[in-house]
């Protein structure tokens, strides 16, 4: 809801020199918070993991208004990224913990478009809020819709067996617990694919005005409307013939998506695009999460869990702060950027075209 304004935003507060990091300190606190909320997972349950991010969620977002000077800003987008760190840890989790294997693709797909479906509606209303009203209307309704969350949580049984306290001693981590060795090739993957979304998030906006379209938020209702209806789809066929094919055409299409953006010239142009767009990461998230959940252990899929989302929050935060050093405010720039972007989503494809599918399901 809040980050289609924020680059504006920023600049309104002098920051405008420190646009990459708007996306770019929010994905690094997601990413070092992942570690602790897959074993908290693994050992306190689900739904308390979950319960933590819709917590700071809300928090944060009521302190916007308040701190609203460049380091305080910079602050609190740094604070915010531990809901991220927390929540869809264990929510894939409570996912993955009650469906059956050969039906993940197609659990995570549902998953997924409901995620995406917050993510359509959110910039939409976002840039909506702020037309009509101003940015601190936006930031207080984003704070309250955590609330929401809070109270669906209240009302799920946990999943995990054999719950432990809570104990200093989960947050003490030991080498082994920071990184799943037997998803790193699929979160790999992932990181190269999602450099392409941090420099969506990061750019668009920008480049949105530049084209003149007054709704920053109207690109991202259209690519992830877009990706609604693939994910479900995209998930069963995974079931059906495996990751990897899907992994391939998502990052093929992913290319295609970033070289046409970058040679847009019109909304109707960058609105096509992100079409295209939408249906990339309608393919890979969906697929990527169920391929993972394959290779890792019961006892673990938390850690599983939060090994593909260091590596997505990773790919997002350099794709962030890459494009915003390489736009360095300059329109001449908006190409470079954006090519760049499909020259990752380009290395993901070719990894993917030496691998060999597998579809085992990880055993003891």
């Amino acid at each position: 809801m809040i980050i289609p304004e924020l680059p504006e935003y920023l600049s309104s507060l002098g920051g405008e020199d420190y646009k990459g990091f708007i996306i770019a300190l929010f994905t690094l606190s997601a990413g070092l918070s992942r570690p602790f909320s897959g074993k908290l997972a693994d050992k306190i349950g689900r739904i308390p993991v979950m319960m933590i991010g819709a917590s700071v969620c809300f928090v944060v977002g009521m302190l916007y208004p308040l701190l609203s000077f460049v380091g305080g800003f910079l602050f609190l987008r740094f604070a915010h990224g531990f809901s991220t760190g927390f929540t869809p840890t264990g929510a894939a989790a409570y996912v993955a913990d009650i469906v059956p294997y050969q039906k993940r693709g197609e659990a995570m797909g549902l998953f997924s478009l409901f995620g995406s479906m917050g993510m359509a509606a959110g910039p939409a209303i976002g840039g909506w809020l702020a037309t009509l009203f101003s940015i601190e209307t936006v930031f207080y309704v984003s704070a309250f819709t955590a609330i929401f969350s809070i109270l669906i949580l209240l009302k799920l049984k946990e999943t995990l067996p054999n719950k432990e306290r809570i104990s200093w001693k989960m947050f003490q981590l030991k080498r082994h617990e920071i990184i799943e060795k037997r998803v790193l090739f699929p979160s790999g993957i992932l990181f190269l694919c999602c450099f392409s979304f941090g420099v969506v998030l990061t750019i668009i906006p920008d480049f949105s005005t530049h084209l003149g379209i007054e709704n920053k938020g109207l690109f991202f209702g259209v690519f992830t409307l877009s990706s609604l209806g693939i994910r479900l789809l995209a998930g069963k066929t995974s079931d059906r013939y495996g990751r990897i094919p899907v992994m391939r055409a998502a990052s093929a299409t992913l290319v295609g998506a970033m070289v046409l953006i970058a040679f847009a010239e019109s909304k109707f142009a960058l609105l096509g695009s992100g079409i295209l767009f939408g249906c990339a990461v309608g393919m890979y998230s969906p697929t990527t999460a169920a391929w993972v959940i394959d290779l890792s252990l019961d006892k673990f899929r938390g850690r599983a869990l939060a090994t593909m989302y260091i590596f997505l929050e990773a790919g997002i935060g350099i794709g962030a702060l890459v494009s915003g050093f390489l736009f360095a405010n300059n329109p001449d720039n908006f190409r470079l950027v954006f090519l760049t972007s499909a020259g990752f989503a380009g290395l993901a494809f070719l990894f993917l075209l030496f691998v060999k599918q597998n579809r085992s399901i990880a055993v003891e």
